[in-house]
Formats: C-alpha cells, structure tokens, sequence
C-alpha cells in the first residue's frame, strides 16, 4: 500500500487544485467533460472554504491575542502575515465556487 507523506497530506487538506481537471487543454469534447467534473465536485471548494475561514480566524485570534499579550512584539507578525494569506485564498475559493455554479461551459 502506497502511503502518502505528511506535507502532501496537509497540502491536500487546504489546497483543492488536485481535485479538479484542467479546462484549458484538449479539443472541445474533452475541456466540456472537465467543465462539467469540475462542477460535479464544485461542492469541495465549500468544504475547503470552511476549512479556510476557521483557520482564518484561529490565526486572527492569535494574532491579536499576541499582540496585546506581547504589546505589539514582533511575535505577533507571523500570525498577521498568515491571516493576510487567508483572506485572499478564501476569496479565491468564493469566486472559483461562484464561476463553477453561474458561468457556462466552453
């Protein structure tokens, strides 16, 4: 049994770009079935988008947990640098979940 390491275990858990096919590549009939699996599994992105906004907000609390605790040390720096990269990557869930749902397919 072929078992996955621990990196790409957690690379799975928060990255969803795995799970879906690419609609860039091949003729008409193949970037149509990837548009319409995609949509099929456009339901993980809220799984992945809850997991997102918790995390989010974890690593807002501790952010400003540390900063009071600490008055604004540089030990609070990485948890607002993370909180700045959560927000974008839910924000780029919400519209890839948005364009699977309302857009057409090639």
């Amino acid at each position: 049994m072929n078992r996955e390491n621990n990196t790409s275990l957690l690379y799975r858990y928060f990255f969803f770009s795995w799970l879906f096919r690419d609609v860039d590549s091949g003729d008409r009939l193949e970037r149509s079935a990837a548009w319409r699996y995609n949509q099929a599994h456009s339901h993980w992105l809220l799984i992945y988008l809850k997991r997102w906004v918790v995390l989010t907000l974890f690593v807002f609390a501790a952010a400003a947990l540390s900063s009071l605790v600490f008055a604004g040390h540089w030990i609070c720096i990485p948890f607002f640098l993370m909180f700045s990269v959560a927000i974008p990557v839910s924000s780029v869930i919400v519209v890839a979940w948005l364009g699977l749902q309302l857009l057409p397919g090639p």
